[in-house]
């Protein structure tokens, strides 16, 4: 085991807390995964600072909370509804000392591969602390997975190529060629799972034929609820929320297979160079998976809605870390932990002093991974004043230990949750415990206090620009 070691952090876009076999997924196919949780830890209260992408990407690189940062939505959203949409940066502020630029003054190689999404040219990747930037630009989502791809910062492979292998043939070449005196860090953020739900065509029809013989094609999988909170663009239609309730989708499916056929082939090299023992691996996800819109392609049932919402199924995520003769094999971390300690986590991994002024809402979580106890840490807090893309409203939240407050700020209803007997946060608790309610609700209001957090204000043009309400609304 080397005393610094390589660090290969790998941040996939949109997988949900049960899209792994590891995770609970009894359709998705993820082998080389599942090896990796057996070889390491899963963290079973894992969560995204945020339920949309540039947000929790702001947050991991900066161990900062999005709201402290001013960077609270997905860059270019914008949706309004009876409240106005709230102010945010649309850049990753160059003021911040990322933790590459961190692992870079400590001697370290910096190389970022795939989805950046925190800003224009002046905001990316080799501005921010990278030695390479492979793809990373303004983009959230690639125009297609497959070749010509027409993305800034990659070259078009042949025709058909298909990006997830494309981003790991890049991440595999920087390990093969690097500088074998120095350690690594590769920030391999793939596009996949994101939209558009696209993958090879062979897999699709596997899982199509998967879903047939299980009978999961004969049950409703997607079911109409609601209309969006948020007011439709001029001339359109308001937008149902379109909730899946079995994961059956052979496209989504096959994009996963094909994610953990990737992650598998850099793992492989790892091992061929032997750098197994050597390397730090953490593998997360930047939001829960996408399942109430944009054709909902995965389910995270039992746990609630999914991306872009502040219930469990938004912001529980998946996550797995690896390090040989540290995290002991086949572990298992039920302490809610966050993105923002993943910067004191590696510098420490690192041996690098603590940078608290940096990341000041973070902790290292490697007690926690050498089988220790939990570091002391009273909450985690999320702020998304924002109408998402997926059918939530402006919210923000609270979780000390099992207990969870949603504060909604379209109406300042309180919701209370014991995440314990109450996964599927079905049973509001706060009128029996208005005591704890009063007190959550206050710790998040001062929390808000502290980092500057924008609140939205009522839209005085709401009434005007509201669709009529539909008599046959499904609740």
């Amino acid at each position: 085991m080397a005393s610094r070691p390589n660090i290969l952090l790998i941040l996939i876009d949109d997988l949900g807390a049960r899209d792994l076999g590891c995770c609970g997924s009894t359709f998705y196919e993820t082998p080389h995964l599942d090896a990796l949780a057996a070889e390491g830890m899963t963290f079973s209260r894992a969560y995204a600072s945020a339920p949309v992408c540039s947000p929790t990407r702001a947050s991991i690189l900066s161990g900062k909370y999005p709201a402290r940062i001013g960077l609270t939505q997905y860059i270019a959203g914008r949706n309004e509804g009876r409240l106005l949409d709230v102010p945010y940066l649309h850049y990753l502020p160059l003021e911040e000392t990322t933790i590459a630029a961190a692992l870079r003054q400590g001697g370290y190689q910096t190389w970022h591969v795939g989805k950046w999404h925190l800003g224009d040219e002046q905001f990316q990747p080799q501005h921010h602390g990278f030695d390479v930037n492979i793809a990373g630009s303004h983009l959230g989502l690639p125009p297609t997975f497959f070749s010509p791809y027409r993305m800034p910062m990659l070259n078009d492979g042949p025709a058909g190529e298909y990006l997830t292998d494309r981003l790991t043939d890049e991440a595999l070449a920087l390990i093969r060629r690097r500088d074998r005196n120095r350690p690594f860090f590769l920030n391999l953020w793939h596009y996949a799972v994101h939209i558009p739900i696209q993958a090879p065509a062979a897999l699709v029809e596997k899982y199509r034929r998967k879903a047939a013989a299980l009978g999961l094609d004969r049950l409703p999988a997607i079911v109409d609820g609601e209309e969006m909170p948020r007011l439709p663009a001029p001339g359109r239609q308001p937008e149902r929320i379109r909730r899946r309730l079995v994961q059956s989708d052979p496209h989504y499916a096959a994009m996963i297979e094909n994610l953990d056929w990737n992650i598998g082939r850099l793992l492989a090299a790892l091992q061929q160079e032997g750098l197994t023992g050597d390397t730090l691996v953490i593998f997360t996800s930047d939001n829960g998976g996408l399942s109430t819109s944009e054709g909902s392609p995965t389910s995270n049932l039992p746990l609630a809605e999914g991306k872009g919402w502040s219930r469990e199924g938004g912001t529980r995520v998946c996550q797995l870390v690896r390090w040989p003769g540290v995290i002991p094999a086949d572990s298992r971390c039920d302490v809610p932990v966050t993105s923002t300690d993943f910067y004191p986590t590696i510098l420490e991994a690192a041996a690098l002093p603590l940078r608290p002024q940096q990341h000041p809402d973070g902790i290292s979580l490697m007690p926690l991974l050498r089988g220790g106890a939990a570091p002391r840490r009273q909450a985690i807090y999320w702020h998304f004043p924002h109408y998402s893309n997926q059918g939530d409203a402006p919210s923000g939240s609270v979780i000390e230990g099992n207990w969870k407050l949603i504060e909604h700020f379209e109406d300042q209803r309180l919701e209370l949750f014991d995440l314990s007997q109450d996964i599927s946060e079905t049973r509001d608790l706060s009128r029996a415990q208005p005591d704890r309610a009063a007190r959550l609700h206050g710790m998040l209001k001062a929390w808000r206090t502290e980092v500057a957090a924008r609140m939205p204000s009522p839209n005085p043009d709401y009434e005007r620009r509201r669709p009529r309400v539909s008599n046959n609304a499904t609740q």
